[in-house]
């Protein structure tokens, strides 16, 4: 039994330090970028942060019960990469804005589940189709950021994303999990 805890144990802090959770408190560092592996290719790149949500859902056969739905934001170290020979500051904040945008459309989507779904009937009816647009706005989003900004060349670009981004942050501070 108790080889069984330690096995356990061991295993839930290897799980734990390949993610992490996003925390308006906790920044990234260049220590998180743990791949050697350059999956994106091309010489342009010096980091690439993998990012998104995990979700659970507690549902009942009975459609007139509630519903529980945990949406997190995580950053997955095992598979972000950093060039090591051409990283610095200003692309880590670069790269912890991809982060920051994975929170703002996990609050988008907190905010708009808690509107619009209550009971498993709720869920069973509207949950996919919500969660596959704001996959998809963010996404885009992702994608229009890192080519308004030229992966954060473009400083007065990136200076007005950051901003955006805090702002949009603050705004639907109430849909930040707790």
């Amino acid at each position: 039994m108790r080889g069984l805890f330690i096995l356990f144990f061991f295993a839930a802090n290897l799980l734990s330090a390949q993610k992490i959770v996003w925390s308006a408190d906790k920044k990234l560092v260049w220590n998180n970028f743990k791949s050697n592996k350059n999956s994106l290719g091309g010489a342009d790149v010096v980091a690439y942060t993998h990012c998104g949500w995990e979700y659970s859902s507690i549902t009942s056969s009975d459609p007139k019960k509630p519903v529980k739905i945990e949406i997190t934001t995580i950053f997955n170290e095992d598979k972000s990469w950093k060039d090591v020979k051409r990283i610095n500051d200003y692309v880590l904040v670069h790269e912890q804005k991809h982060f920051d945008i994975a929170e703002l459309h996990a609050r988008k989507l907190r905010k708009e589940l808690a509107e619009k779904i209550t009971y498993t009937s709720d869920y069973k009816k509207y949950f996919k189709s919500i969660y596959a647009r704001i996959s998809n706005d963010y996404r885009k989003f992702q994608q229009r950021y890192d080519k308004e900004t030229d992966h954060g060349q473009n400083k007065e670009k990136q200076a007005e994303y950051n901003i955006m981004i805090a702002d949009a942050l603050a705004e639907l501070n109430n849909y930040q999990k707790i």
